[in-house]
């Protein structure tokens, strides 16, 4: 049976231990064929598109994947 009022003010503060697995709203520039074959990957799983990036990105943190970038320029 639930009192019509509580005391609450015993309680002892905790932190939220998800408060660390929270997810950040942040701006990136995509390129449309990015966006385009997400989008498309997203509705066949049934899943918004931005969970899917996430969860592509979180999997290459999970798996320590490192990516090689080379500016190189065309020879003549």
């Amino acid at each position: 049976m639930m009192k019509k009022e509580y005391d609450l003010s015993k309680m002892k503060f905790m932190k939220n231990p998800y408060a660390g697995k929270l997810k950040k709203p942040v701006t990136m520039r995509l390129s449309e064929e990015v966006i385009e074959y997400f989008k498309s990957m997203a509705e066949e799983a049934g899943v918004p598109y931005q969970s899917l990036i996430n969860l592509y990105l979180r999997d290459c943190v999970l798996q320590h994947r490192k990516i090689e970038i080379s500016w190189d320029t065309p020879t003549p």
